[in-house]
Parts: C-alpha cells; sequence; structure tokens
C-alpha cells in the first residue's frame, strides 16, 4: 500500500494517516485486511457513525480503505463505489492575539513551545513544524522552504526576524541531534504530531481558553491576523499554499475589521429613523 501511495504521489501525512486508519481497522478485526468481508466493513463504518465521529474522520477512513481496496487489493464491492460523505462547511476558530501568547505561555516544554510560535508566526501545518529540518531555514532571506507541501508543492514563508532570533536560542540551549530541530525521544524521527495536538489541548485547558481549538487553529488564526493587519488575499493564498483563493476568502468572515464593519451597519438599520 505504501508503494501504490508513492506511485501516485501521495503527500507523506496523506500516507501516514491512511496506513493508521487501515491499522485501526485491523486491529478491530483482528486480521489482515485481505481476510476482510465487504459486510465487515461495512459494519464498521455503521459503527462510527453510531459513535458520533466527526466527518472528517470518517472520511480518512473511507479514503484510506478505498484506496486499499481499488489498488493494493483489488476488490469490487459495491459499498466502495456508492458510500459518501457528505463534507461539512464551518468556520474555522480564530484565536485572539492575546489568547495565542497565553497558550504559549503554557506550554512548558521548550520544543513544544517552538513548535506552537512556528505554527502562529509562520502559518505551518503541525506536520511542517514538526519536520522542520535546519537545511530548510535560510537566515540571510529570512525565509523557510516548504519541501513538499500540499500538492506535492515546494514554496517559500517569510521567518519572522524575532521568530529566528528564538529558533536559535533553542538550538544553543537543547542542540538537538540532526536532521531535526524537533525530534522525539530517541532523536531518530520528528516529534509526533499526536504529542503536539494533546500539549496544546492541555495547555488551552490550563490557560482557561473557552475555545475548542487544535495545533490547526493557530494556523488559521496565523491568517486572519494578517487580514486585519492588511495582507491582500492572494498574498495569503500563497503563503498558505491553497490552490484555490475559495480556500483563503473564509478567513474574510473571521477578521474583526469585517464583524465590526458588519456591526455597526446593523446598529445603523435598527436604528429608529
Amino acid at each position: 500500500m505504501i508503494e501504490d501511495m508513492r506511485l501516485v504521489g501521495l503527500s507523506d501525512g496523506t500516507q501516514q494517516v491512511s496506513l493508521d486508519a487501515v491499522a485501526r481497522l485491523a486491529r478491530h478485526y483482528k486480521r489482515s485486511p485481505q481476510d476482510w468481508t465487504e459486510e465487515q466493513v461495512r459494519t464498521y463504518f455503521v459503527e462510527r457513525s453510531r459513535r458520533g465521529l466527526a466527518p472528517s474522520t470518517v472520511r480518512v477512513h473511507l479514503f484510506a480503505l478505498k484506496f486499499l481496496f481499488l489498488n493494493t487489493l483489488p476488490r469490487d464491492w459495491s459499498l466502495l463505489k456508492r458510500y459518501r460523505i457528505k463534507k461539512t462547511k464551518r468556520l474555522p476558530i480564530v484565536l485572539s492575539r492575546t489568547e495565542v501568547w497565553l497558550l504559549s505561555d503554557h506550554l512548558r516544554k521548550p520544543n513544544l513551545r517552538m513548535c506552537a510560535t512556528l505554527m502562529y508566526a509562520c502559518g505551518w501545518r503541525v506536520s511542517q513544524a514538526a519536520h522542520l529540518r535546519v537545511e530548510d531555514l535560510d537566515g540571510k532571506r529570512m525565509v523557510r522552504w516548504v519541501r513538499r507541501g500540499k500538492g506535492d508543492k515546494d514554496r517559500q514563508v517569510p521567518l519572522p526576524t524575532r521568530t529566528l532570533q528564538d529558533l536559535r536560542q533553542y538550538w544553543r540551549d537543547g542542540r538537538p541531534p540532526p536532521p531535526w530541530l524537533f525530534p522525539d525521544a530517541t532523536g531518530k524521527v520528528p516529534i509526533n504530531r499526536t504529542l503536539l495536538d494533546r500539549a496544546i489541548r492541555a495547555a488551552r485547558q490550563a490557560s482557561g481558553i473557552r475555545k475548542r481549538m487544535s495545533c490547526h487553529t493557530l494556523r488559521h488564526s496565523y491568517a486572519t491576523h494578517l487580514l486585519e493587519h492588511g495582507a491582500d488575499l492572494r498574498t495569503i493564498q500563497g503563503l498558505r499554499g491553497h490552490a484555490n483563493i475559495k480556500s483563503t476568502i473564509v478567513y474574510l468572515h473571521r477578521t474583526q475589521g469585517v464583524m465590526d464593519n458588519v456591526r455597526q451597519m446593523i446598529n445603523e438599520l435598527i436604528d429608529r429613523p
């Protein structure tokens, strides 16, 4: 399955979550995927729906199993052809700048705090922060190379001066073994993204922030705050790596300036002449 995913050019992140989804089902039935029946797979998804899992999570599982049984272990199952999950459209949760730094203050471990800072200061996905290497940084031009980002595209992202200074201090203090700036306990692979997400959630609870959030919330906040400070949509589209401007327009609805303007217009509408 790994070979087949590489052949069609799926990103490392997509490969990993797909393998995790297949492994979860294998543990559920305690048998090899080649021994599963169509009814077992159907029952598995029925159970996931009854448990109330987020549609995005179920969609990841469905993609993984469709890939497995249409490519690696071909099966002529009608379930794979007819099963669809409607994509929900929700506005992203955004933190205020004060909340961002409050969250950072409650991340006690330097590697976790530095990763969170990068997700906000540079708008990176959690995998892009976790997989940061020294050679990805260009200190002279103040940029970071994002290699094989979403859509298998390389791009450059501005690196704030303060963030680069903090990164250098972090490296001097900890001297992490190459090539990763944020290795796990073994020092051989990058820090686990699940660990990062758990740390963010724990810091949110400890800080008293009431908004439901994850690591990706910091990336959403980055784009929204840039818009509030005058950056145009096309620039943010490029920084975020969005193929379609529609993915960027959603942040217009979350900027404080837009909300203030709408609030003022509504107040004028309901005022009696």
